[in-house]
C-alpha cells in the first residue's frame, strides 16, 4: 500500500507547462488593457450596447472606474485592467471575430446576435442576451458555440451548411 501512495503522490514535470506562471503578470496585462478595452468599446458601439450594457460585460466596475479606464484607453495612456475584465473583454474579441469568419459581414452578424436562437445553448434567447447579462459563463458560452461552429462541428442557422448536401456512394471514388 504505501508504495502505491508514492506513485501517487510524485508530481508530473514533462513536457511543457499549459499555464505559464507569468500568464497575469501586470507588464502583460498593462501591454493589452489599453489596446483591448479600445477594441471592445469600438464593438460595443457598433452592436449598440448601452453603459448599463457595457458594465455588465465588464464585469459591473463603478461608472466612475469605467469612464476612467475608456478615458486612458482613448487616450493611449498606460492602462492596467484586472484580469477578470480582460477574460471578458476576450471573450467579447473572441465572439466579434467567430461571427466576422462565420457571417462575412457586421449586419449578418448582427443580426444572428439578436435574433432568438433555438439552439439548446440559448433556451430561446437571443444569443446577445447571454453576452449581456453580466456573468462570465454567458459571453463564454457565445464564444464557446461559434468557436465550434467556425470548427465545423454544427453551422449557425442559415449558413451554406442547411443547403448542402449529403455526400452518396455514387460521389466516393476509389483511385
Amino acid at each position: 500500500m504505501p508504495a502505491r501512495a508514492n506513485r501517487i503522490a510524485a508530481p508530473v514535470t514533462a513536457g511543457p507547462s499549459l499555464l505559464r506562471p507569468d500568464r497575469f503578470a501586470p507588464s502583460k496585462r498593462r501591454h493589452l488593457s489599453a489596446p483591448g478595452l479600445r477594441t471592445f468599446l469600438a464593438i460595443a458601439d457598433h452592436w449598440g450596447w448601452t453603459e448599463a450594457e457595457r458594465l455588465l460585460v465588464l464585469g459591473s466596475p463603478g461608472r466612475s472606474t469605467y469612464f476612467g479606464w475608456a478615458a486612458k484607453a482613448r487616450d493611449g495612456q498606460e492602462l492596467t485592467l484586472p484580469v477578470d475584465v480582460l477574460l471578458r473583454i476576450s471573450a467579447v474579441l473572441g465572439i466579434h471575430k467567430a461571427l466576422m469568419i462565420l457571417f462575412g459581414s457586421e449586419a449578418a452578424a448582427l443580426d444572428w446576435l439578436t435574433r432568438p436562437h433555438d439552439g439548446p445553448s440559448f433556451g430561446g434567447q437571443p444569443p446577445m442576451a447571454l453576452v449581456t447579462n453580466g456573468t462570465m459563463d454567458g459571453p463564454m458560452l457565445v464564444r464557446r458555440y461559434l468557436d465550434a461552429a467556425r470548427g465545423g462541428v454544427f453551422g449557425p442557422p442559415g449558413t451554406m451548411d442547411e443547403a448542402s448536401t449529403p455526400y452518396g456512394d455514387d460521389d466516393i471514388v476509389i483511385v
